[in-house]
């Protein structure tokens, strides 16, 4: 029974799911923009959140929180140049998500995270 359980699993074993959305929140912290389904962008949402409250502070620890949770570099270089100057006056919700409509082959709900 998962009574209690908040997180989502996503069809994947741990490290596969955290390191898929790893690289998803560094692909919406480097483009802005990201297609990809309902499930998958709720989950990474509070994750891009955090990254970029984080971002805001600009000192080295935070730095060292992104290197620990981005696997790009030019994620944590973005987000602490370009994004933490950018959000410095903003409370939250850096994050949107948009829906698309369906996919093709198994009608999937495509949604589009992207930054505010």
């Amino acid at each position: 029974m998962r009574h209690r359980n908040k997180g989502k699993i996503l069809g994947r074993k741990k490290e596969p799911r955290e390191m898929m959305l790893r690289n998803l929140a560094a692909s919406v912290l480097i483009y802005e923009k990201v297609k990809t389904t309902k499930a998958k962008a709720s989950v990474v949402k509070p994750i891009v959140e955090k990254l970029i409250t984080a971002a805001k502070k600009g000192d080295l620890t935070a730095r060292r929180k992104l290197i620990s949770v981005l696997p790009q570099k030019m994620a944590v270089k973005k987000s602490m140049e370009v994004l933490g100057k950018r959000y410095k006056d903003r409370k939250g919700g850096y994050t949107r998500i948009v829906k698309i409509g369906n996919r093709q082959g198994d009608g999937a709900e495509i949604v589009q995270i992207e930054l505010v």
